[in-house]
């Protein structure tokens, strides 16, 4: 596990020893030990990922870091995976507070666009994504191609695809993940002004 720093600004990072103590909760077995770690940091991820916050595998690890910092200062943990999960829910709620780390999709243009009380949904969908077709057009073709890359991935196989896209474009994936919201960003804001001009 790579060190993670401590995003409360304490300035810790992991240690070999608190990941050892992290691994004896687990298991005293060694190999066991860093499966039953695995499952748990693949289940954090999912709990991140189902609540559209940005950089799911980085805040489980900023779970683990806690958890382990706890563990070093000597508190007793009896049961692990609940301690965890209330950690992650703490991460969570931090996160939450930050506007930028939402995350979205490409198909939520349409729930967000195409919702109406008009009787003629259809119609109002169809404007949407003409819109958003036009809009799409507009981006420069390199721009375009990371939008819908980026955003095109079912849940699933999101983090794995996010993660090899960063490496192919040698960005970070927050780098990665702001320049993807900054495309989002301007892609709202024009279709909202094509919108409006179909609605005149």
């Amino acid at each position: 596990m790579t060190p993670t720093y401590d995003h409360k600004g304490r300035g810790w990072t992991l240690t070999a020893e608190a990941f050892d103590k992290l691994l004896d909760c687990f298991d005293v077995d060694r190999d066991s030990a860093g499966e039953k770690y695995e499952d748990l940091r693949r289940a954090l991820v999912r709990y991140f990922e189902g609540r559209r916050i940005l950089f799911a595998e980085e805040n489980a690890d900023e779970v683990f870091n806690r958890v382990s910092r706890k563990l070093i200062d000597g508190v007793q943990i009896n049961n692990l995976y609940g301690y965890c999960y209330e950690v992650a829910r703490r991460v969570l709620l931090e996160r939450q507070r930050s506007p930028e780390s939402k995350m979205h999709s490409i198909e939520e243009f349409e729930l967000e666009y195409s919702a109406t009380d008009s009787i003629d949904d259809a119609i109002e969908k169809e404007k949407m994504l003409r819109c958003l077709n036009q809009c799409m057009e507009k981006l420069p073709p390199e721009s375009r191609a990371l939008i819908t890359e980026y955003y095109q991935h079912n849940r699933n196989d999101r983090v794995k695809l996010r993660k090899a896209m960063s490496e192919r474009m040698n960005l970070s994936r927050e780098a990665l993940a702001n320049r993807a919201q900054r495309l989002r960003a301007k892609l709202e804001k024009c279709i909202e002004r094509c919108l409006k001009m179909t609605a005149i």
